[in-house]
């Protein structure tokens, strides 16, 4: 035979042999995304620190996921966007104390097949032993494309992931917000450098371009949407929140799916090119889920796909637990319950977090005499870290210190000069408080619309910043003037023992890591200390977290006092005691 010849039949069966693996791909396709993100370790449909049922659950979204993949005229793909290790005792239990055989995440997500998930900030908090291990236990990519290890330049994370359906190629590329630094201990993030989300979404796109093909695009982004939070700018390099700026500046993405601010989105937005995406996020805790409806339909000039692309956030109240997922897991259940319900001492009186929006409280001078007692340390600072949370008079379990307590932070004792203390207290209260310039003002720094009133969402007024950097302080002696303008409010007469407060000398603080590593701007904005010369200032940390040694310091009190010690005040007095009721009812409902 010639040679001519040999070649043309030899090209003709390779091309005959790739024509019958090739799938065909469809006239018509519509695919949806279904997205948990930031559940925070709700895995049952209970409430274990409360001791009762919820109706928000991975159970329950288990029933939602199950009844769509039943429908024959769709494909579904399954996507959690982070912070799911942190936050319940649930969690807490299988990342910290039975850490022997398997991670209940593990189990969880594996079992309810999820196709890939991008890692949250509160998912490295619980550091490398915890978060190491249930990545090798994952059967799905855990993403992270701007997470890179240090000693190779690599993603620590698989940087994307390809998901084909019915010949589909969806591409789905994960970032995670890369504030890490400023919020948690080197020691946590060892190894690890966070990358500007904007500067990783174009590397990474261009390379899925390049290398994929993909008809899909989607930014799986564990990161808020709102980029201007804390007092960022689009200009801002390592924004905390830059999702919206990564779907509006770099192009190629049909869907960007958001998390890490727990506020629900469901926008379309235009990037440069002129195109639209879909911005899609549920809230949290698994109270609802986001979903993406693609319609697909083949342009046969093309040879591409014309789209059309619409967003929903279901609710899970309206599904019952998965009678099945309830079953596989109940051992877990009874293991975590049987935790949280091991007493620990008693509490003298009945305390709430919701006092603590409105002056000294016994919610908060709890945490100051544990802390001042763990670490020694003159002055300690802390916030309500839970929104309206109440310790009942009586019996203290462990459930309780999640109440308390809300997340894993280390403790800190940190060197801090008296100017620093002072401006630390005016840029908290800045946060906190609005400038009242009459009795019938508003005490708390609500959001307010362009007619200048109170913006009020599913019945609760929107505070302006967040709530959890609210600090105040123990040790010291001080008014607040809230008819001053921010920077002028804070006056510390002394050291609770009456000896004198100096300006000049340094002072040995309680702080937790959270704040220590320059969270919520008090010790960078606020104290104005360089971010690089924090760890500097670190005299102490803790090896276990915070709540451990709460949990150890409550059993040596046996009988907790709950008393208030009145050592800062809101000024003008008369004016605070007016706006307390109105805001009190705006805020939580109540008088």
């Amino acid at each position: 035979m010639h040679l001519k010849s040999l070649i043309v039949i030899l090209i003709s069966g390779i091309l005959f042999f790739n024509s019958c693996n090739q799938v065909e791909r469809p006239e018509k396709l519509t695919i949806k995304i279904i997205q948990t993100s930031d559940v925070h370790g709700a895995v049952f449909p209970y409430d274990f620190l409360e001791d009762k049922p919820s109706n928000n659950s991975l159970a329950q979204v288990h029933t939602f996921v199950k009844q769509e993949k039943a429908k024959v005229d769709q494909e579904v793909i399954f996507l959690d966007n982070g912070d799911i290790l942190q936050g319940d005792p649930a969690v807490y239990f299988y990342n910290f104390v039975k850490t022997d055989g398997n991670h209940l995440l593990s189990e969880v997500m594996n079992f309810m097949n999820y196709d890939a998930a991008t890692i949250g900030n509160h998912d490295i908090e619980p550091g490398h032993p915890v978060y190491d291990k249930i990545r090798e236990a994952f059967n799905f990519p855990w993403l992270a494309a701007n997470a890179r290890e240090v000693s190779s330049g690599k993603p620590y994370f698989k940087p994307y992931t390809i998901i084909e359906k019915q010949g589909v190629k969806i591409a789905v590329l994960g970032l995670i917000t890369p504030a890490i630094p400023q919020w948690l201990p080197e020691s946590i993030w060892e190894g690890i450098t966070f990358e500007d989300m904007i500067e990783s979404a174009k590397y990474w796109t261009e390379e899925i371009r390049r290398n994929e093909k993909p008809d899909l695009l989607i930014g799986l982004f564990h990161a808020g949407n709102d980029f201007s939070y804390n007092n960022q700018n689009a200009e801002t390099r390592n924004n905390e929140n830059a999702s919206k700026l990564v779907a509006e500046q770099i192009p190629g993405f049909d869907v960007v799916f958001v998390g890490h601010d727990h506020h629900g989105w469901n926008e379309k937005v235009s990037n440069w090119a002129g195109n639209e995406v879909q911005i899609l996020g549920p809230t949290s805790r698994a109270r609802n889920v986001a979903v993406a409806k693609i319609e697909l339909t083949l342009n046969h000039h093309t040879n591409h796909y014309e789209k059309n692309i619409s967003g929903e956030l279901v609710n899970m109240e309206d599904f019952a637990p998965d009678p099945e997922f309830i079953d596989k897991f109940s051992n877990h259940f009874d293991e975590i319950k049987a935790y949280v319900s091991r007493p620990l001492g008693t509490i003298a009186s009945s305390i709430s977090s919701s006092d603590a929006f409105f002056g000294d409280a016994q919610f908060t001078d709890l945490i100051h005499r544990a802390q001042m007692d763990l670490t020694g340390a003159e002055i300690s600072f802390t916030a309500p870290l839970s929104f309206n949370k109440e310790i009942a008079e009586g019996e203290i379990y462990v459930r309780d210190l999640f109440k308390i307590y809300r997340y894993e932070n280390l403790m800190y004792t940190m060197k801090l000069g008296g100017k620093e203390i002072l401006d630390y207290l005016e840029y908290s209260c800045g946060l906190w408080f609005g400038q009242m310039d009459d009795v019938d003002d508003h005490l708390i720094n609500f959001k307010e619309d362009n007619q200048g009133k109170v913006i009020v969402d599913n019945g609760s007024a929107k505070l302006r910043n967040a709530y959890y950097n609210f600090d105040n302080a123990e040790g010291i002696l001080y008014t607040v003037d809230v008819s001053k303008p921010v920077g002028s409010r804070i006056t510390i007469i002394s050291m609770t023992d009456g000896s004198l407060f100096d300006l000049n000398k340094t002072y040995n603080v309680a702080v937790n890591s959270y704040r220590g590593n320059g969270g919520g701007g008090h010790l960078t904005a606020g104290a104005k200390i360089r971010p690089e010369l924090l760890s500097d200032r670190i005299i102490s940390n803790s090896e276990k977290d915070f709540r451990f040694y709460l949990m150890e310091w409550i059993e040596k009190q046996d009988n907790v006092e709950s008393s208030v010690n009145n050592n800062w005040k809101i000024i003008p007095e008369s004016w605070a005691k007016s706006a307390i009721p109105r805001d009190r009812k705006l805020l939580f409902g109540e008088e």
